[in-house]
């Protein structure tokens, strides 16, 4: 499983452990990844999610799961999430109809 966010796309950076005498290693940043469940209003089933924090944080303050697919570009999107977006316009665009 790889470590990046199935929803924005954030991974694994590498830099520089820096000590005082000026030394410097290579490290890894890793991401703050969490396992949730997300809802999802148009499909009326949950999901689960590898997500960053700072994803699950604009995914409650875009007002759902739904509504940060809608925004959300299809290149930072995982291959589930980016069917999962497919269905719920498809779904929407039914219900509008």
């Amino acid at each position: 499983m790889s470590r990046a966010c199935e929803l924005t796309g954030k991974a694994v950076q590498s830099g520089n452990n820096v000590s005082h005498a000026n030394n410097k290693t290579r490290r890894r940043f890793l991401p703050n990844l969490c396992q949730v469940t997300l809802m999802s209003e148009a499909l009326g089933q949950s999901y689960r999610f590898r997500v960053s924090a700072a994803a699950l944080r604009t995914v409650e303050h875009r007002g759902g799961l739904d509504a940060f697919l809608a925004k959300a570009k299809e290149a930072e999107l995982s291959q589930r999430a980016r069917l999962l977006k497919r269905q719920i316009a498809k779904k929407s665009v039914e219900v509008a109809a």
